[in-house]
Order: structure tokens, then sequence, then C-alpha cells
């Protein structure tokens, strides 16, 4: 397990926090334990655990080539959850307000996105973003 800080900014070890995740070694509990997971996939380039949490019904669809070059193109630097709403344990769905930083081009850049996630037999997804109220 690794001793280094967690890509997703808990300020725990990257292996007490996602890399457990990200290694199936355990399956995040609460939305926002997935939602952070996936930012430690894009920032470590485990592209596959990006395709396994995404809702079932919309991973065919998904452009691994795509994603993973993103990934790599950016340096992530950091997380910031803002808010969180029900996607506790016992909850089937919740949602995620969360400010991703990367760095593009040389440009810091923020990506801000309200995130919808929802449990199918005990499993944590990302469904899709959703527009700001």
């Amino acid at each position: 397990m690794s001793s280094s800080p967690c890509p997703c900014k808990s300020g725990l070890p990257f292996g007490a926090c996602c890399e457990p995740f990200l290694t199936g070694s355990a399956m995040p509990q609460t939305a926002e334990q997935l939602m952070r997971s996936r930012y430690s996939a894009f920032a470590k380039g485990k592209i596959s655990y990006l395709k396994e949490t995404l809702w079932p019904k919309f991973q065919p669809e998904f452009d691994f080539a795509t994603t993973a070059k993103w990934a790599a193109d950016n340096h992530w630097t950091g997380l910031s959850v803002m808010k969180c709403e029900r996607g506790e344990p016992t909850d089937r769905d919740g949602t995620v307000l969360f400010e991703a930083k990367y760095l593009a081009g040389g440009a810091l850049k923020t990506h801000r996105e309200l995130s919808h996630f929802r449990k199918k037999s005990g499993r944590w997804y990302y469904v899709e973003a959703l527009p700001e109220e």
C-alpha cells in the first residue's frame, strides 16, 4: 500500500484512501468515495476503473482511448468536494458537487460538476453530470 498522499486530496495516504478501490480490493461505500476514487483514477491513469464504475448501460459506449489520452495529457492538481446530498451506504443514489483542477497546455483549469451516482446490487456507479441548480 502506498504511503504517498492520495491524489483526491482527502489528506489520507493513497493506500488508505483510493488505492484499495482502484485495485479492486475494496468497493466505495458512498457516492463521495466513488467520486474521489474516479478522480484518482484519472490522476493515476487507471482508465479501466472509470469504465467499470460507469453506470452499466453506458459502459458499451465508453471511449477508452480518448479518455486515456485526456487523462494522460493533463496534470491533475487537486480536488475539492463542495457538497454531497444523499449517497450514503444506505442510499440508492446521491449527488456530489466538486471541482477538479488540472494543468492543460500550461494553463490551470477547473472542471466543476454536479455528478449523479446510483447504487445497483450494492455497488456505486457514476451515472451522469447534472445541471447545477
